[in-house]
């Protein structure tokens, strides 16, 4: 999506440096944010801070802004497009009604461009879609006004300024050391790899802290939160994956390419997670044992992750 944004203005970045630069790949269980009434999991950062990182290290200039009138953000919205400017934004995925129905449900970052308007409908690149799609306006108004946790409060974002060319050798290893750094050194227990070992205990207990439909619950939406939204969290491991490869042939160090190879097995065995977690949710194989193997997968994921960041944050650039 970002990258789509950019490539109009006349810079070529692909998805995976897009991410890779914004510093994109995180993880973080918080019991404190609750998402219809179930604890809130992330397998990356906040989408608006990807873009405002690449921007900062790329010298790129963003106007982004939210609304309290509602008519203003859909005045402000058209006004935009009808420069010829595509604008990203947040918004609902639940509001949605081109995504199909086993992916609407309320979660407020979810990012989308419009880049058109004819008649009363606007014209939406969502990358959950394979094709370009087309939404309602009152159906879009309503996705950018969503209540509940992490309002978007019709959250809209475009660039003002790209350069014409940048240098991406010292945005990569910013990006690279930051990646690292958040993953690995975060004092709270619930970000980055002490994150995955913390929800790695708690899964651990569901059999016996939860009730079967309850455990479920928290069970499935980890997966999805894992496998369904935007590219989900095994994706966004193979996304850094693919960065850390380019990364290698922009920065000439064959241990990047070495790494990424090792960050597409943890973004397999993360597959491994979802896959056994489905199973356990559909209620075809709900014992205790089966969520020990879940634990013991999260906990080798964690283990994985570790080992790669590690590497990374002793590469002398």
């Amino acid at each position: 999506m970002a990258s789509n944004l950019l490539k109009y203005n006349g810079l070529y970045l692909s998805e995976p440096m897009v991410f890779g630069i914004g510093s994109g790949l995180f993880f973080g269980h918080m019991p404190f944010l609750k998402v219809n009434g179930i604890p809130a999991t992330t397998y990356r950062i906040f989408p608006g801070l990807v873009f405002a990182r690449l921007c900062k290290r790329l010298g790129i200039k963003m106007k982004a802004e939210t609304f309290r009138s509602e008519s203003a953000a859909m005045e402000k919205l058209d006004c935009v497009i009808g420069e010829g400017t595509p604008v990203g934004m947040l918004t609902s995925v639940y509001y949605l009604p081109y995504l199909p129905a086993a992916l609407r449900f309320h979660f407020n970052a979810h990012n989308i461009v419009v880049y058109g308007k004819e008649g009363n409908e606007y014209l939406v690149s969502d990358p959950v879609m394979e094709t370009v799609t087309r939404i309602d306006a009152a159906d879009l108004q309503r996705a950018r006004f969503a209540k509940g946790a992490l309002p978007p409060k019709g959250r809209m974002y475009y660039p003002l300024f790209v350069p014409d060319q940048v240098n991406l050798k010292e945005p990569i290893i910013k990006g690279i050391r930051r990646t690292a750094i958040d993953m690995t050194t975060i004092p709270v227990p619930l970000f980055g790899i002490r994150g995955q070992r913390y929800l790695a205990k708690k899964v651990l207990k569901y059999p016996e802290k939860l009730d079967k439909r309850k455990a479920a619950l928290f069970l499935g939406n980890i997966v999805r939160m894992q496998e369904e939204i935007g590219t989900g969290g095994a994706g966004f491991r193979f996304i850094f994956a693919a960065f850390l490869q380019e990364a290698a042939t922009v920065l000439q160090r064959e241990e990047l390419r070495d790494l990424s190879k090792e960050m597409t097995a943890a973004g397999d065995v993360w597959r491994n997670f979802a896959y056994e977690a489905a199973r356990i949710c559909k209620d075809r194989a709900v014992t205790g044992e089966n969520y020990v193997k879940l634990s013991q997968t999260m906990l080798e994921c964690a283990d994985r992750e570790e080992q790669i960041f590690n590497k990374l944050k002793k590469i002398r650039f």
